[in-house]
């Protein structure tokens, strides 16, 4: 059995959903973790934030029902509403990451998202992934590189590809998969105990 994480990095309940993720994979050391990303602001939906109006009301309640932090960095990014989410550049960043250290998916996946919803830094600048490498040890420049790559878009792709497969209609989703059965432990929130009995259950 392994866990499969479906989520957007400019998902605020992804956001809101990463602690908990992190307490998961620390109980669970021996379950490997796949990321996918899920592509939530593609297409017609890539567009300046002041054209989704709920963005903040959103943001306050997931961080009263989560905990998670929106930080002054992010505020600032987001205030005058022209900054554009894109998640497919958000995809390529998370793959190049994933590429650099695949065991570390879940982990690095939060990191991306505390790096936008905290530090206020761009999905689609090569700098940002620079920056999470460079401060989680990976090679800053191949992970750039990576994101930068021809295949990068092809990467993307595949990965909202793989989470249309598995049926997945919302993000956050965490799924635990054993061949073809893909049985949901999480959707859009859940704490990590919850999480574990559904995981016993299964056993």
């Amino acid at each position: 059995m392994k866990l499969v994480y479906v989520f957007d990095a400019y998902c605020g309940w992804s956001h809101g959903f990463s602690a908990t993720l992190r307490e998961v994979v620390a109980r669970h050391p021996d379950v490997p973790v796949e990321v996918v990303s899920g592509g939530l602001f593609t297409g017609s939906r890539r567009v300046p934030i002041r054209e989704f109006g709920y963005v903040q009301g959103a943001n306050a309640q997931i961080a009263e029902l989560t905990g998670a932090e929106f930080g002054a960095g992010y505020e600032r990014l987001i205030a005058d509403g022209s900054f554009v989410m894109d998640s497919e550049a958000a995809a390529r960043g998370v793959a190049a990451l994933r590429e650099a250290a695949p065991e570390r998916a879940a982990e690095l996946a939060t990191a991306v998202q505390e790096a936008f919803y905290v530090d206020g830094l761009s999905l689609s600048d090569p700098a940002t992934y620079r920056k999470i490498a460079a401060d989680t040890g990976l090679d800053a420049e191949a992970v750039a590189a990576a994101f930068q790559s021809a295949e990068a878009p092809h990467t993307a792709a595949d990965d909202f590809h793989r989470s249309a497969g598995l049926g997945v209609t919302g993000f956050p989703t965490l799924l635990a998969v054993d061949g073809d059965r893909a049985v949901p432990l999480a959707r859009g929130r859940a704490s990590a105990d919850e999480i574990a009995r559904r995981i016993a259950a299964l056993s």
